[in-house]
């Protein structure tokens, strides 16, 4: 294969997937993608409840990161599951297509970054999306590469009953959480089409792979970002333990992940003094924010019991699970045809709250843990995962060594600013409620989380069991901020500052946390910045 491209793109996730699309589209462009895990050919990528097989435990289509013990978390090591291979972690998240709150994005330009309004990024959600239902045009896309569609499942009864008991408690019905108003109780969008994932590799590198100028390369690991005069000019890889360099025509593009991505910058000599010269690498030029600013959501479980036999632990167990899959290879149905999590909320903490800053997820199962690490559930029951959408806690990312194969050490630093924890105990609160509704009477067993051993009206003994408890729910982001104060690092086109010719495009990029799942403003903020790669002007809201 030729080593010298107009433009290498390090990473073939959700964001990776989209510039390779976009930018092959010219043909003048000779464009490689570079992905450290394989293709997306496991069976259980495509089956919607097969994530379940492939979060629980590092594989080869999920890196199983584990954060550093912190205090405020009880010293706990925290798993952290993140997708390695074609589609990212597209390719193994539960589906749940969101994009935020249109206030976040309005929150992203005041930072600093033109072009980021809500008004801004909806025509690029919108180019983004093939939306099969009847939701708002105003709101929604017809004929983009990603398939969007609204659960339809009807054999979950407890899913309607939850909804219902949400307005029974107070809480605002929507009817698209994408739409005019995101507040109130409904049913998920999911990346689904008929009755397999849609993620990014299918909707953007899959059908671009015949096109003669796009190249990819798989099972790859980037040692560095090659500089001249802090120009970016190549890529250094591990190709089965030779090293070799790509040199590059026009651009770096930066696509690796919340994780990876300020891991490859600091490798490559870009980042704080301090961090990258105690692993005796030499500086190409200092940017203080790289691995800063990390941000992620931090859930917590609200669990009943449940008095009849109507939850998905009907398909629990190993020989269920696999009559399950048999049906679903078979004729496509069933409950390995559906994500778990197909309904869910966004409230306020309390009323005083301006926007919602709490998201549910409603699960049929009495989940053992968030990950699915502990085995099936022993019993039928139901959950709420619940956490703070906008934490105002921050974390970092810094070097273990110099050495690629290494992991980088994470530090999220949840709960560290004392307002988190106490929004994350009244949502906790506000989502049990909800069960405790009249709507759940005959099908609410005991309380297994918290459970009898904590009183939920005691501050002290709630948030004791919030930081021995809590996990991620998978949205880091932030590490390689776009804006203009003294931790950005790159400007709003995802340029790095003080060096030519390389980008980051992906959840990185993010100033702040959005009101949500990532990966559709992770596609949205690829579809937008391959306009500004391609010398293209920016969508109008008009458009």
């Amino acid at each position: 294969m030729r080593e010298n491209f107009d433009y290498i793109i390090i990473g073939a996730g959700s964001a990776g997937c989209v510039l390779a699309n976009k930018l092959s589209e010219n043909e003048k462009n000779s464009v490689l993608i570079i992905e450290a895990g394989g293709k997306d050919k496991n069976l259980f990528i495509h089956m919607p409840s097969g994530y379940s097989q492939i979060v629980p435990n590092a594989n080869k289509q999920n890196y199983g990161f584990e954060t550093e013990p912190e205090n405020n978390t009880a010293n706990r090591k925290l798993y952290w599951p993140r997708g390695r291979g074609w589609g990212g972690s597209s390719s193994i998240n539960a589906m749940i297509y969101i994009r935020g709150h249109s206030s976040d994005y309005d929150h992203w330009r005041q930072l600093g970054n033109p072009g980021w309004s809500y008004d801004d990024v909806l025509p690029y959600f919108k180019r983004a999306e093939n939306y099969e239902g009847d939701g708002d045009e105003r709101f929604h896309g017809k004929n983009g590469p990603l398939n969007v569609k609204k659960s339809t499942r009807k054999d979950d009864i407890l899913l309607d009953k939850f909804i219902e008991a949400g307005s029974q408690a107070g809480f605002p019905l929507t009817k698209d959480f994408n739409g005019e108003h995101q507040e109130g109780f409904s049913r998920y969008e999911h990346t689904i089409k008929g009755s397999k994932r849609f993620s990014s590799a299918r909707a953007y590198l899959h059908p671009a792979l015949n096109r003669k100028n796009l190249f990819t390369k798989i099972n790859i690991t980037v040692d560095r970002v090659v500089f001249e005069n802090k120009r970016a000019i190549g890529v250094e890889y591990f190709d089965k333990g030779v090293k070799r360099l790509i040199t590059c025509n026009k651009e770096i593009i930066l696509s690796s992940g919340a994780i990876n991505s300020p891991q490859i910058l600091m490798r490559s000599g870009v980042g704080d003094a301090k961090e990258i010269s105690k692993h005796g690498i030499n500086m190409v030029h200092e940017l203080k924010g790289v691995g800063k600013n990390l941000q992620d959501h931090y859930a917590v479980v609200s669990q009943f019991a449940c008095t009849q036999p109507v939850t998905l632990h009907r398909s629990a167990s190993f020989l269920k699970t696999m009559i399950a899959g048999i049906k679903y290879l078979t004729i496509g149905t069933g409950d390995a045809s559906n994500p778990p999590c197909v309904g869910g909320a966004f409230i306020k903490s309390q009323p005083s709250k301006e926007v919602p800053d709490i998201q549910i997820h409603y699960v049929s199962l009495a989940l053992q843990d968030v990950h699915g690490r502990t085995g099936v559930p022993q019993e039928h029951g139901f959950s709420s995962l619940v956490y703070l959408c906008r934490p105002q806690s921050k974390g970092h990312i810094s070097l273990k060594s110099a050495d690629p194969k290494d992991d980088p050490l994470m530090y999220p630093n949840y709960l560290s600013v004392e307002q988190d924890l106490v929004d994350t105990r009244n949502g906790l609160r506000e989502a049990r409620r909800v069960f405790m509704q009249p709507l759940f009477d005959e099908f609410r067993g005991e309380e297994l989380k918290p459970g009898p051993d904590v009183d939920i009206d005691n501050d002290d003994e709630l948030d004791a069991w919030i930081k021995e408890t809590g996990e991620t729910l998978y949205h880091p982001v932030g590490t390689c901020k776009m804006g203009i104060d003294d931790f950005a690092v790159t400007n709003e086109h995802g340029q790095v500052h003080g060096v030519n010719s390389l980008r980051v495009v992906d959840a990185s990029l993010m100033p702040s946390l959005i009101a949500g799942n990532t990966n559709a403003p992770t596609i949205m903020i690829a579809e937008k910045i391959s306009d500004h790669i391609n010398g293209k002007s920016y969508l109008s809201k008009e458009n």
